[in-house]
């Protein structure tokens, strides 16, 4: 079996931000690379972060369209959704970890996913939490 690996929002959005540089070819190249491998996981918040994003906070926003179309194409990735005791789950690891309520919400769904890795420049580069390790792959 092959490890899951969960990305954050930040590595989604710098795949499709061409204004990023060094962070998009980083991103466009991880992507890739779990788009072949199937490796990759998502959580319904990474997509919802990723369309209000891309559709309105980068300097050339992409279409309503060309956003969902994207989106599309990542369900079919596992996409690990947040369930009612998700929201319970993320409080305790806040608690542990003295984690951002967002932060915790998406260790909880890379754990929950069963995810090895999760790739993200929001956290403390090498941070582990339970079986998750966390890379940042722009260092």
């Amino acid at each position: 079996m092959t490890d899951k690996i969960f990305v954050d929002t930040n590595v989604l959005v710098y795949a499709y931000d061409i204004s990023a540089n060094k962070k998009h070819e980083v991103a466009v190249s991880v992507i890739e690379n779990l788009w072949y491998s199937g490796n990759g996981i998502l959580s319904s918040q990474v997509l919802s972060e990723f369309f209000v994003v891309v559709t309105r906070k980068i300097p050339n926003p992409l279409s309503v369209e060309i956003a969902k179309s994207i989106i599309k194409d990542f369900l079919t990735w596992d996409v690990i959704p947040i369930y009612e005791d998700s929201v319970l789950d993320a409080i305790d690891i806040l608690q542990k970890y003295n984690l951002s309520f967002w932060d915790s919400m998406i260790v909880e769904c890379a754990l929950r996913g069963g995810a090895s890795l999760l790739l993200s420049e929001d956290f403390s580069d090498g941070l582990e939490i339970e079986k998750l390790r966390i890379q940042n792959p722009f260092k």
